[in-house]
């Protein structure tokens, strides 16, 4: 199969039109907009620009579905949720090539996308009939106290650009699964990928009205008045801590239930006792994967006073070798940043880093030529309080500061405001459980690389968000908790 076969195949994947009520249709302006390829720059598709009154007819149809969806029987949506699965993996070569093309990952990590974002899909076809209440006496004996789980009821999405399958499928899968009715505004950046999940939804069976998806280039005007009409019950938003505190405000005018995975800024620790090998390993995969556009990448690396300069260039030496180009391409380890804004700020921030006296020991620069490059870049020699250092950098650079004891990389990991993930290597099981009670972040990975699983809970603290996905916890942040008291039934007995 040639790239070029399979480029068109991805594309041919995605339909470009709203889906709404059961149907593809043009939006009520019939404008469209731009989804460019961050490889070349050049135009791969345009798609239709949602308006106001788009988005309300997408509530009108959630808020119309949903009682129908809400009775459905658990198992039926499970197994619409199951065969969803099956099929994304069916076309797991066409959602993989899609995710390059518009976001520019390279192609072995779509394919490890599909396999995550899938996953949601089966994980929650299999806990929506796990909805459980309880039944139990009360403690004085004259009431039966019965809980009943009920969906929240007509839910907005707003999903980021760096993964664009993943982030629908684990908030679409966690509401279906819990009876609720979705809109579902994806990235303006990156919305094929989203187009085609929904196509896939459509294809399986999954009833008009219970999943809609409305792209646009103003989000603004789309869901401020979804949000602020009333009938809508939930907002799951993935992005920017500012833009995620706005929402917020916004949803406390209709008390709107919110979900919000906003921004990280993941401290990486390596004690002196850590397997330095394993850290250098781990410290590669989890700063380049999606080229540092991640919420739970490394952003800072804390590395014990003992092993930072043989750290530091092991990590530098191992970027050095790394291949920047096209992700569709042979051999590509980085692909393209997602834009040329976004690849403006990696710079900026590089740049000011070296004007204050850090030490760029590799890459540091933007690559000449069509595209959106940059290569991998290790930095040292920089102040604890370095704005590339609390900062999150969203892009492959990993600025890399030294520690003395314990107690100060504790204190210099919890002085940010952000607290999603972090990353501990050490050989001390007794270390490692410590600092998973003393550091603040949602998430910890010991001597790993890796934290995402459909099967954990995934979110953070402090101004990285509120609520969980993923895991049993997941599903319970599209659920509503009802109490029935009944009297003793044994009262007249």
């Amino acid at each position: 199969m040639t790239h070029d076969s399979l480029s068109s195949r991805a594309l041919a994947l995605a339909p470009t039109q709203l889906y709404i009520a059961g149907a593809w249709r043009e939006s009520a302006n019939c404008e469209r907009f731009d989804v460019l390829n961050p490889a070349t720059g050049e135009v791969l598709a345009q798609v239709a620009d949602g308006t106001e009154a788009d988005g309300l007819a997408a509530l009108d149809a959630a808020v119309a579905a949903q009682e129908s969806w809400a009775r459905t029987a658990p198992r039926e949506r499970g197994e619409l949720l199951r065969a969803a699965f099956e099929r994304v993996h069916e076309l797991a070569d066409e959602f993989a090539a899609l995710m390059t093309l518009e976001m520019g990952k390279p192609l072995d990590q779509g394919l490890g996308e599909v396999t995550y974002g899938a996953e949601f899909l089966r994980w929650f076809a299999e806990e929506a009939v796990r909805i459980n209440g309880r039944y139990t006496p009360s403690p004085e004996g004259n009431l039966r106290i019965l809980t009943l789980k009920r969906p929240v009821g007509p839910c907005l999405f707003i999903t980021p650009w760096n993964f664009p399958l993943a982030m629908a499928t684990r908030k679409v899968g966690a509401a279906l699964a819990a009876g609720c009715t979705t809109i579902l505004k994806p990235a303006q950046l990156t919305p094929l990928t989203s187009l085609a999940f929904v196509k896939v939804l459509e294809e399986v069976g999954v009833p008009p009205g219970v999943v809609n998806v409305v792209p646009t280039e103003s989000a603004r005007s789309v869901t401020g008045p979804i949000i602020a009409d009333g009938r809508l019950r939930k907002l799951s938003f993935t992005g920017s801590t500012p833009v995620g505190q706005a929402l917020m405000k916004e949803c406390a005018d209709t008390m709107v239930r919110t979900s919000m995975e906003l921004g990280g800024c993941a401290p990486f620790v390596v004690f002196e006792d850590a397997d330095l090998d394993a850290a250098v390993e781990a410290a590669h995969q989890t700063k380049l994967r999606n080229m540092g556009e991640a919420c739970n990448a490394a952003n800072r690396f804390y590395v014990h006073e003992s092993l930072i300069e043989e750290f530091s260039d092991r990590l530098a030496e191992s970027f050095a070798q790394l291949n920047v180009g096209d992700g569709l391409e042979d051999g590509v380890d980085v692909g393209p940043i997602v834009s040329n804004e976004q690849r403006a700020s990696i710079a900026e921030l590089v740049e000011g880093a070296r004007s204050q006296g850090a030490v760029v020991l590799t890459g540091g620069c933007e690559r000449e030529g069509g595209g959106y490059f940059y290569e991998p870049t290790v930095v040292t020699e920089l102040a604890p309080d370095a704005e590339l250092v609390t900062t999150e950098i969203f892009g492959p650079v990993a600025p890399i500061v030294p520690f003395a004891t314990e107690d100060e990389v504790v204190e210099m990991c919890n002085a940010s405001e952000m607290g999603l993930a972090g990353y501990v290597h050490t050989g001390s099981m007794s270390r490692a459980l410590r600092l998973a009670e003393r550091l603040e972040v949602g998430m910890l990975g010991i001597n790993s690389s890796t934290i995402s699983n459909a099967a954990a809970p995934f979110g953070g603290i402090k101004h990285s968000g509120v609520g969980r996905e993923g895991g049993s916890e997941g599903i319970e942040e599209y659920l509503e908790t009802m109490f029935v008291g009944f009297t003793d039934p044994f009262a007249d007995a």
